[in-house]
């Protein structure tokens, strides 16, 4: 199957073409011809699968022969990072086409406020917005939803897991009850099936490679203590020649302890997080889309917010807090079908978090010895390291009972 069996406007097809487009990706496939006879649909698939263009592609093609140009596609994305990269692939599907679009997102400076303003008066096909900011401009009175036909939740079990479920809500009673919508998300949990109910009709359901990390990728594991983490990251990336690497660290904190202490010791690389400015950001990500930068440091957020082919290492400093985390980390290498290589540190507390990461992906990943000149190891033993609860000690505080070590 080609993306000239969707019989897409030629327009489109001819952006399509330009851009290199062939064949359609197992979830364009089975999304693509759902969008187009009007269905709500619920598209639930891994990273990297290309369900972006799945719901781009058909909203393009509908807004191509719309008899009215009002803002017709309202897109929700949970950080500003995806955002921008869904309004940089609706500019390139779209460039025959003379569809607009705009990227409405906060962060910025009071320019970059007015500019969105300026572009929504002037009036587009198209928004991509952050709830928080969208939030703010229905509230200045600059946005009118009144003739929104599409809408789409991008990553909706991100979007609820940093607690914007209140201002979705909220959006949605601004939009009119006769619509298409889309929501795709990585997992789907009952929260997400309860939101669905909520706000879909009679949704058609496409789900793919639930929870699974793509073939392509290499998975290792170290079990390193926190003091010899850095001398075994430092160890790695001086002895592998990657040509774009990024680091997730679990804290902001790290982050930034990492984006100082690497380029110190010869590694050319930058952090990312949310103290920079919002150009400062942007300027960082371009460099590494651009291969100016090979090294990227940053926290889960970015594990979502960026699209980058050619990705060799994933490297997590920390076990993600939650296996899903873990999906979306490793997701940024092996994009589409290519090869990349994970490897995660696990220190002796996070063992019983790193063995639900391998239920959850049905597999046990290699653990690779630890080189003696980094320091000593430890046995993987994830059922002696489960967390205890505390208990309560009858004075109303908690007390804390140590496990006995086995014999």
């Amino acid at each position: 199957m080609t993306f000239e069996d969707f019989h897409f406007e030629s327009r489109l097809q001819d952006g399509l073409s330009s851009m290199g487009y062939d064949k359609p990706t197992p979830i364009q496939e089975q999304a693509i011809p759902l969008i187009m006879q009007k269905h709500d649909l619920i598209g639930c698939a891994q990273t990297g699968t290309g369900k972006t263009a799945a719901y781009l592609l058909p909203i393009l093609n509908n807004i191509i022969h719309s008899d009215h140009r009002h803002l017709n596609t309202l897109i929700i994305a949970p950080t500003r990072e995806l955002a921008q990269q869904i309004d940089q692939q609706v500019e390139g599907f779209a460039y025959f086409t003379g569809i607009s679009s705009i990227a409405i997102y906060g962060g910025g400076d009071g320019a970059t406020w007015d500019t969105q303003k300026k572009a929504l008066e002037a009036g587009v096909d198209l928004m991509i917005a952050t709830p928080g900011r969208l939030i703010a401009q229905l509230a200045s009175g600059v946005i009118d939803l009144k003739y929104v036909q599409h809408l789409v939740l991008d990553e909706a079990d991100r979007m609820l897991d940093m607690g914007f479920y209140d201002d979705i809500i909220r959006i949605i009673k601004n939009l009119p009850e006769k619509r298409q919508t889309l929501m795709f998300s990585a997992t789907m949990p009952p929260r997400i099936r309860a939101l669905a109910n909520k706000i879909l009709r009679e949704p058609k359901e496409v789900t793919l490679a639930l929870s699974k990390p793509a073939e392509g990728i290499v998975q290792e594991a170290y079990l390193v203590r926190d003091d010899s983490k850095e001398k075994l990251l430092t160890k790695l990336l001086k002895e592998t020649d990657y040509s774009s690497v990024i680091i997730f660290a679990s804290t902001k904190e790290k982050v930034k302890h990492l984006g100082r202490t690497l380029p110190r010791i010869g590694l050319q690389s930058k952090a990312i997080h949310s103290d920079l400015e919002q150009n400062e950001r942007e300027e960082i990500l371009r460099e590494f889309k651009n291969k100016q930068l090979k090294l990227l440091i940053g926290t889960d957020v970015l594990s979502r917010g960026i699209d980058v082919e050619g990705i060799g290492l994933v490297l997590n400093y920390d076990v993600p807090p939650d296996p899903e985390d873990y999906i979306h980390r490793i997701g940024r290498t092996a994009r589409a079908e290519s090869t990349g290589h994970a490897i995660t540190f696990i220190n002796e507390h996070d063992q019983r978090r790193f063995h639900q990461i391998e239920k959850l992906i049905g597999r046990e990943v290699t653990k690779v010895a630890l080189p003696v000149e980094v320091g000593t190891s430890f046995e993987y033993n994830p059922e002696k390291h489960r967390s205890v609860k505390p208990k309560h000690n009858g004075s109303g505080r908690k007390k804390f009972f140590k496990r006995k070590p086995s014999k």
